[in-house]
């Protein structure tokens, strides 16, 4: 069985990074599998834990009124889940499903917070990959949308 550190180290999100700071990230983690159709947190809970996918897939979703569950995005082996810890007021923006068994590692997102307010350099690199993360999620919410609602000038007339 592979340790938190090894699991970590191999977790696309923190790739290239040094090993000083990766054990700080493993500090945080642990293994945590999510049934299928389990929800791994919903809108507006507090975002104090995110996941970095090593197998199985998750559903981003909203609730839109008079509407089904919108599914956002898909996420995969590799993706991380989760980026609201990073940014305040902490709150989760998205509901999170499980499609099929996931097994992640789970981080602990006050404990990297605290980590990244004494080692700056680690801050640094964690926010700008979350950065990249976060503008995915934008974009990937943002073409949703458009199938959602499609091009209004195209519907009158």
């Amino acid at each position: 069985m592979r340790t938190i550190a090894e699991l970590v180290s191999e977790a696309e999100i923190f790739a290239g990074m040094r090993d000083e700071h990766l054990e700080l990230i493993a500090g945080c983690g642990r293994n945590e599998v999510i049934r299928d159709g389990e929800y791994a947190f919903h809108q507006g809970d507090p975002a104090d834990t995110f996941f970095a996918i090593r197998t199985g897939m998750v559903a981003l979703e909203i609730a839109a009124p008079a509407r089904p569950r919108l599914v956002i995005e898909t996420l995969e082996p590799g993706d991380v889940l989760g980026w609201s810890w990073l940014v305040p007021p902490y709150r989760v923006r998205f509901d999170a499903r499980a499609v099929g068994t996931v097994h992640a590692v789970a981080f602990d997102g006050a404990c990297l917070r605290g980590k990244c307010e004494t080692d700056s350099e680690l801050g640094y690199e964690l926010y700008r990959r979350f950065a990249v993360v976060i503008t995915e999620r934008l974009q990937a919410t943002r073409m949703r949308l458009l199938d959602v609602y499609g091009d209004p000038v195209a519907t009158v007339g």
